[in-house]
């Protein structure tokens, strides 16, 4: 009962929150200084995919004096180096063992430290990044921004339901999560992909030191100790292909669920002792965002036992308990159909893409099948990193923001 309440509570505190999704979306003026950006991706046999990137950055409405493109290759068994050579990039290469993307950026930050640049961004190698990227994330910062994050998108949201299914996923989370954040002063949330670092930052916390397969949540929550906000720059997109097959889908988002947690369990006692400091907002938010993960995954036991006590109960207790699960799925089902249908609109004429149709129609399965990865991460943690293979996506099919 005691975690069904709380989750309860969780569930209105993120709700409230929502609600400023309703508010003009942010922008920030145009900037007159110009800042210079290490441009930074740790690549993993991506050979097929890595030319793709570093064309789109390189396609920047940006000065090109001003931004350099590192690659850092590790543990790989293809070209991605010989591959990122070719494309203009320069290469990082590890002296140390890399078990993680964090440890491959912690040993390039330690290199781009000392080279003068006043911001990193830091992307995955199957990203396409919108032209506009650097100048939008220059401009947040010139409006005082010292960490940023941009809108991510599935470059491949049509080539199958799992894909799909992702990229309705981050137009929701983008629209109640980070849009309201930056709506009301909190901070996005900071994905792998995609976001930008000032220098300062940095220095302040000794350089990129990260520890889980969550890197981008330990961040995150290193930002929050440090009392820094984390920008919503909506106009800095970046499209990042997703999983096409479901099983592939649950290895992947089992890591996300289970790096979370690593991230509660290493952050969330230092998190709460930061409430009573400055700025303790973002820390009281992202410390909702961790205790969130593991309440999901607790509810499910109280919802077990009331189960088991319809079962009890007899043929009657079944039949209402049923009812009311039945009642819930089919709302939760109808509204999330509907506003999936909503944000998927990409064309003119307001109809839905035919190859987005079974996307929004399996949504909640999607959705659904986040539980019981939590609940398994619960009590198994993955501590090692499985790359994801990528095939590469063509601009011309990427998706309207």
């Amino acid at each position: 009962i005691n975690t069904a309440s709380a989750w309860k509570l969780i569930s209105l505190y993120f709700g409230g929150i929502a609600c400023f999704a309703l508010k003009k979306e942010i922008t920030y003026p145009s900037a007159k200084k110009m800042r210079r950006f290490a441009v930074i991706t740790a690549a993993r046999n991506e050979e097929r995919v890595i030319g793709s990137f570093i064309k789109s950055i390189q396609k920047q409405n940006y000065p090109i004096e001003l931004f350099d493109v590192f690659v850092i290759p590790n543990n790989c068994t293809d070209n991605t180096e010989q591959a990122a050579k070719a494309h203009g990039a320069e290469i990082i290469h590890c002296p140390f063992p890399v078990t993680c993307k964090g440890d491959a950026l912690h040993q390039a930050m330690m290199q781009l430290q000392k080279k003068g640049y006043d911001a990193f961004c830091v992307f995955d190698s199957d990203n396409i990044v919108d032209p506009s990227f650097l100048l939008k994330m220059n401009d947040a910062f010139h409006a005082g921004a010292k960490v940023a994050k941009g809108r991510q998108l599935a470059s491949n949201a049509q080539d199958s339901w799992v894909s799909g299914c992702y990229h309705i996923y981050f137009n929701l989370f983008h629209l109640f999560f980070n849009k309201a954040r930056g709506a009301c002063g909190l901070s996005a949330k900071l994905v792998g992909t995609g976001f930008a670092v000032d220098k300062d930052v940095l220095n302040r916390l000794g350089g990129w030191n990260t520890s889980t397969i969550a890197e981008d949540a330990e961040f995150s929550a290193q930002c929050a100790l440090l009392g820094e906000r984390v920008w919503w720059v909506p106009q800095a997109i970046t499209y990042d292909e997703q999983p096409t097959s479901f099983q592939v889908s649950l290895l992947q988002r089992r890591r996300w669920c289970s790096g979370i947690m690593q991230v509660g369990k290493l952050h969330l006692k230092n998190l709460m002792k930061r409430l009573h400091r400055p700025n303790r907002a973002y820390a009281a938010d992202f410390s909702m965002f961790l205790i969130g993960a593991f309440a999901q995954a607790l509810s499910v036991f109280p919802l077990s036992l009331t189960l088991l006590a319809a079962i009890l109960d007899g043929k009657e207790g079944i039949f209402n308990f049923m009812q009311v699960m039945g009642l819930y799925f089919v709302f939760y089902y109808v509204i999330m159909c509907f506003v999936a249908a909503i944000l998927t609109l990409h064309d003119e004429k307001g109809k839905i893409p035919k190859k987005m149709r079974a996307a929004i129609l399996l949504f909640p399965i999607f959705m659904a099948s986040w539980i019981p990865l939590q609940v398994i991460s619960l009590f198994q943690e993955t501590k090692s990193w499985t790359e994801i293979h990528h095939n590469g996506q063509s601009k011309d099919r990427l998706p309207t923001a």
